[in-house]
C-alpha cells in the first residue's frame, strides 16, 4: 500500500490522528526532504525509518519504492508541507504506482491553496489553481491577461522574491480589481492582505515581504 499522508503547512498541531497512526505504522515514508520532515517526527515520536524522494532522485527511487511496495512493504509519502502531489514529484511516484496495480490511499489535510481561497471570501463554486506563474516578465504578462478573461476565482503560489514584481503585473492587467494576498498560513505571522495590487505594493513598501505567498484573484 502507498499512503499519500498530507502533513501541516506550518502548525505541528494541523495533523490528523489517521495520518500519526500510519507514519507510525508503515514500512518507510518517503520524504521531499528528511531533515525537513524530522521536525515534525521528532515533534510526534515517529520512529520510521525515512528516505528522500524528491524533484531531482524521482526517476530512480521511484524504481526503488515501486519494488518494495511490490514486495509488499507500505510506505508513507509526504511532502515539505501540505498534500504531496501538489506541486512536487508525489505526482510521479503516485502515476508508477497506479500503473504498476499498488493500492494507494490518501490521508487527507490542509493544503496551502485551499485555505487561503477560503478565506479570501471569494467564490469557491468555480475556482481554477494555477501553481506558479511563470518566471519571465512576459511570458507571466500573457499569462495574466489570459487570466483576466476567465470569470473563476484565481488562486496561484508566489516567493516573497518576486511577489512585489507579480504584484505590478497584475496591478497593470487587473487595474484596481481587489485581490487577496495571504502568506503564511497557519503559522506565527500569518497574515492576509485585502486591497487592490497597488494597495498590498503599498503597504509592503513600508514592510519587506517574507514568506511564501498566496494570492486569490
Amino acid at each position: 500500500m502507498l499512503y499519500i499522508v498530507a502533513t501541516p503547512i506550518g502548525n505541528l498541531k494541523d495533523i490528523t490522528l489517521r495520518a500519526l497512526e500510519i507514519l507510525k505504522s508503515v514500512d518507510l515514508i518517503a520524504c521531499e526532504d528528511t531533515r525537513h520532515s524530522q521536525i515534525l517526527f521528532a515533534h510526534y515520536n515517529i520512529q520510521t525509518p525515512t528516505t528522500s524522494y524528491f524533484q531531482h532522485n524521482r526517476i530512480t527511487k521511484g524504481q526503488y519504492l515501486i519494488r518494495l511496495l511490490k514486495e509488499g512493504k507500505s510506505i508513507a509519502l509526504v511532502s515539505d508541507a501540505g498534500m504531496p502531489g501538489i506541486l512536487d514529484p508525489g505526482y510521479h511516484i503516485i502515476n508508477l504506482a497506479i500503473k504498476n496495480n499498488i493500492e494507494i490511499n490518501v490521508i487527507p489535510g490542509a493544503t496551502a491553496f485551499v485555505n487561503a481561497l477560503v478565506a479570501s471570501g471569494k467564490p469557491t463554486h468555480q475556482f481554477v489553481f494555477e501553481g506558479f506563474l511563470p518566471n519571465r516578465t512576459q511570458a507571466r504578462r500573457n499569462r495574466l491577461g489570459e487570466i483576466a478573461k476567465l470569470k473563476h476565482t484565481i488562486v496561484f503560489y508566489e516567493s516573497c522574491h518576486r511577489v512585489i514584481k507579480v504584484l505590478e503585473d497584475i496591478r497593470d492587467t487587473f487595474g484596481d480589481k481587489e485581490i487577496v494576498c495571504a502568506r503564511e498560513l497557519t503559522k506565527k505571522f500569518e497574515e492576509i492582505k485585502r486591497g487592490s495590487a497597488e494597495d498590498i505594493l503599498e503597504c509592503f513598501k513600508k514592510q519587506r515581504p517574507r514568506g511564501e505567498f498566496i494570492i486569490v484573484i
